[in-house]
């Protein structure tokens, strides 16, 4: 079954930073499928930038061209799209010293039918809505988060410490990264939303509940998040990428 539906996405510098490095989108290609994407660049001085747009132009326009495979090979390339743009965006980073250290988040859902793929590297998040539910697909790939699963903190302790932002995996930062996310699921209808932690930083879970539960078109949605985001501090970047299938 192929579920139709709309999507959107949207970026926004927040309140606190002078540049926005991060970068999303949300598109169907030829296919009828759709990808979600969500990055959020690091380095300074516009390393992010340049590093969150690689990733994002190189796999929107791998996706476009993309010709089908059957389903349980949808996680091999899935795999493979964020293995090339890591490499893409590591020999970039070594051609000039404007980029050394240049990297990138980079979290990705692709909905084929009754099959969701959800591939990550670092600390941007996708989450499935459905009836209310909000449920976090992704793991954060930092070291709060590890600490949290190996049982060293407690959960409350991963939004406190003065090292959550401290990530595991990044797009870019090493010549080969074979440490990415991904992950195989069934898709039956539900909204996906995917964002860089300047919205789950400055949003609870609970607001984006509220928001995704009302009436309101996705892409009136999407502004709103960003904008409760903002009221709440907007202290960094924020992205978000989201579809709504037609029920």
């Amino acid at each position: 079954m192929r579920y139709q539906g709309a999507f959107g996405s949207l970026t926004d510098v927040g309140k606190v930073r002078i540049s926005n490095e991060d970068q999303a989108f949300a598109a169907s290609n030829n296919l009828g499928e759709v990808m979600l994407l969500v990055c959020d660049g690091m380095g300074g001085q516009n390393k992010g930038d340049c590093a969150s747009k690689l990733a994002r132009d190189f796999i929107h326009d791998s996706f476009q061209k993309k010709r089908r495979i059957p389903g349980f090979l949808l996680p091999f390339y899935v795999s493979n799209l964020l293995k090339k743009a890591n490499s893409l965006i590591y020999s970039e980073s070594q051609r000039s010293s404007r980029y050394e250290g240049m990297g990138t988040t980079c979290c990705l859902a692709l909905i084929s039918g009754e099959t969701l793929v959800v591939g990550n590297v670092g600390d941007s998040r996708c989450y499935c809505f459905d009836s209310g539910v909000l449920t976090q697909l992704s793991q954060d790939q930092t070291y709060v988060d590890y600490l949290y699963r190996t049982g060293k903190i407690t959960k409350a302790q991963t939004t406190t410490r003065s090292d959550r932002h401290v990530l595991l995996n990044a797009l870019g930062i090493y010549p080969s990264s074979s440490s990415s996310e991904v992950k195989r699921l069934h898709y039956s209808g539900q909204s996906i939303l995917l964002c860089s932690d300047g919205l789950y930083n400055n949003l609870p879970e609970a607001e984006i509940r509220a928001i995704l539960s009302t009436d309101d078109r996705v892409d009136e949605k999407i502004a709103s998040l960003i904008e409760e985001a903002n009221s709440n501090g907007g202290s960094d970047n924020i992205a978000v990428s989201y579809f709504e299938a037609n029920r």
